[in-house]
C-alpha cells in the first residue's frame, strides 16, 4: 500500500519513544492506527487498546498490519521477566495477528543480537551467533526472532518483516541518552581505548519512516532489515556533541578496556547471587558498546525498501538537546 493508505494497523509498545512516533508517522499517511500499551494516559490521542501483550492475545480489535514495538529493554534483569515479555509478548502478537486475519506483522527487534566483544564493521543481517548472547535481553530477542521465523511462509499467518534500528536517537529519548547522562553527571563518561571506536545510531524519525515502508513494500516479506542513519561516527565525537547542544563541559575518564571487562564479568557475576539481583555498575554488554566498533549494513534496506535517512545524524541530536532546553 503506498502514501494515504486507510489500511488498519495496531502499534504495541504505542506508549514507548519509538512507537509513539511510529503512530504519529502512520496516522500522518492515512493509516488507521489503534495505539495498544498498558497506560491509557501515555497514549497518543486517537483509538487505542489499553492492555499488555497477554490481553492483546485476547484481544478482537481489527487490524490489517500490526507493528511490534512493545519490548522490555535493559542491559540486567531476571531471565523469566525477558522472556516473558519478549518471547511470550511476540508469540502473542503473533497468535493475535493469525485471528484477526493481519496481513504483515512488523517486528522491531534489536541489532544488539550482534553483539560482540570485538569490532564489527559492516554487519549484515544474517551475521548472527546466536550461541553466546551478551545478556538476557539479547537472548529474549534471538528467541523473537527464531519464533517469527519459524512462522514465515505460513500459508494462514502474516507475512514476516524484521527490523533491527541500531541506538534510537531523538526528541523524547527516554532510554540511550538518558543513561549516557546520568553517568556523565555521576562521575564522567569512561572512554575505553580512547573512545574512538564506530557507533552507528539512528533518528526515531528514520525508525518510523522504515517501519511504514516495512509495512508498505511487497518484496519485504519475510526478510530482516538493519536500520541506521548510515552515518557511524567516533563515540567520543557524537558524546562530545551531545554535551555542547546541551551546555555541558565533557567529562572524559580514560580508563583500559580489558581490566574495566573483567570487572564488569565480576560484578555480573557477584550481582546476579545478591539479593534481589541489583544491576550492575558496569556490565559487559555496556562495556562492550563504548570500547568496540560496530556499524551496520543498510544496503538491504535501501534497496528492498527503498530507506534513505529522512533526518540527518546531526538534527536528532539538536532535537534531543532542544526538548531537553
Amino acid at each position: 500500500m503506498g502514501p494515504g493508505s486507510s489500511e488498519r494497523v495496531l502499534v504495541t509498545g504505542a506508549s514507548g519513544f519509538v512507537g509513539g512516533h511510529v503512530v504519529r508517522t502512520l496516522r500522518e499517511h492515512g493509516y488507521r492506527v489503534t495505539a495498544a500499551g498498558r497506560l491509557a494516559d501515555a497514549l497518543p490521542e486517537g483509538d487505542v487498546f489499553v492492555g499488555d501483550l497477554d490481553d492483546l492475545g485476547r484481544a478482537e480489535v481489527p487490524a490489517d498490519v500490526v507493528v511490534h514495538c512493545a519490548a522490555l529493554s535493559s542491559p540486567w534483569g531476571r531471565w523469566a521477566e525477558f522472556e516473558h515479555a519478549n518471547v511470550t509478548g511476540t508469540a502473542q502478537v503473533l497468535r493475535y495477528a493469525r485471528r484477526v486475519g493481519a496481513r504483515r506483522i512488523v517486528h522491531v527487534s534489536s541489532p544488539g543480537i550482534y553483539a560482540a566483544p570485538r569490532d564489527r564493521l559492516a554487519i549484515r543481517e544474517d551475521q548472527v551467533d546466536p550461541s553466546r548472547p551478551m545478556n538476557h535481553y539479547i537472548r529474549s530477542k534471538l528467541h523473537a526472532e527464531a519464533l517469527l521465523r519459524a512462522a514465515v511462509g505460513d500459508p494462514d499467518g502474516p507475512e514476516i518483516v524484521v527490523l533491527r534500528p541500531r541506538g534510537v536517537i531523538g526528541a523524547g529519548d527516554t532510554g540511550l541518552v538518558p543513561r549516557l547522562l546520568r553517568v556523565h553527571e555521576r562521575a564522567g563518561v569512561p572512554l575505553l581505548r580512547g573512545g574512538r571506536g564506530l557507533v552507528d545510531l539512528t533518528a526515531v524519525e528514520n525508525v518510523a519512516h522504515a517501519v511504514r515502508l516495512a509495512a508498505e513494500v511487497p518484496e519485504a516479506a519475510g526478510l530482516a532489515f538493519n536500520v541506521t542513519n548510515g552515518d557511524p561516527r567516533p563515540f567520543v565525537d557524537l558524546l562530545d556533541q551531545l554535551l555542547a547542544g546541551l551546555g555541558l563541559d565533557p567529562r572524559h575518564r580514560s580508563l583500559p578496556a580489558r581490566p574495566v571487562a573483567a570487572l564488569a564479568g565480576a560484578l555480573e557475576a557477584v550481582c546476579a547471587v545478591l539479593p534481589g539481583h541489583p544491576e550492575p555498575p558496569v556490565t559487559r554488554y555496556t562495556v562492550s558498546t563504548i570500547t568496540h566498533s560496530q556499524t551496520l549494513d543498510i544496503t538491504r534496506a535501501r534497496s528492498v525498501l527503498g530507506y534513505a535517512p529522512q533526518v540527518s545524524l546531526d538534527d536528532a541530536l539538536a532535537s534531543y538537546a532542544g526538548a531537553r532546553g
